[in-house]
């Protein structure tokens, strides 16, 4: 589905339940002092943040051992596209969809500051998007609680 500066992430269907989802695969989460640090608190917030506009975590799935402790694959719920995507697309943009896109925004944004998080990286890339014009933010390694 897509590639970042951490890793990938794909498309799957949960054995357990049948719903799909999304994997991010982490790789060298641990090869640098600041890389590890990223990682553990996005998954910390990501864990701990319960708002239907922050994508969270349905699970994480670690390696069977320390020595091959190299990757973490973080499973979450699957969202179509990016808002990025949908401004550079030739898809119209009503002021109805502006204003559910920024409410949610808004909404997610205030959840995030009552728990005392600040994002600090809040760009349209950064907020996933579904078919039913659900909004979710998301990437949390450059967020600080306070």
């Amino acid at each position: 589905m897509g590639t970042g500066a951490y890793g990938v992430v794909i498309s799957a269907v949960d054995s357990t339940t049948g719903e799909k989802i999304a994997i991010k695969k982490i790789e060298k989460a641990f090869d640098h002092p600041i890389f590890t640090k990223r990682t553990l608190r996005e998954l910390r917030i990501m864990r701990l943040l319960d708002n239907s506009n922050v994508l969270g975590t349905k699970g994480l799935q670690l390696p069977k051992s320390y020595e091959t402790l190299n990757e973490i694959y973080v499973m979450m719920e699957l969202m179509d596209t990016d808002l990025s995507s949908i401004i550079k697309s030739d898809q119209e943009l009503t002021d109805d969809h502006v204003q559910f896109f920024l409410y949610q925004l808004l909404r997610g944004a205030k959840f995030m500051h009552s728990a005392k998080i600040l994002h600090r990286d809040l760009k349209p890339r950064n907020l996933l998007v579904n078919a039913n014009c659900d909004l979710k933010i998301c990437d949390f390694g450059l967020a600080r609680a306070e």
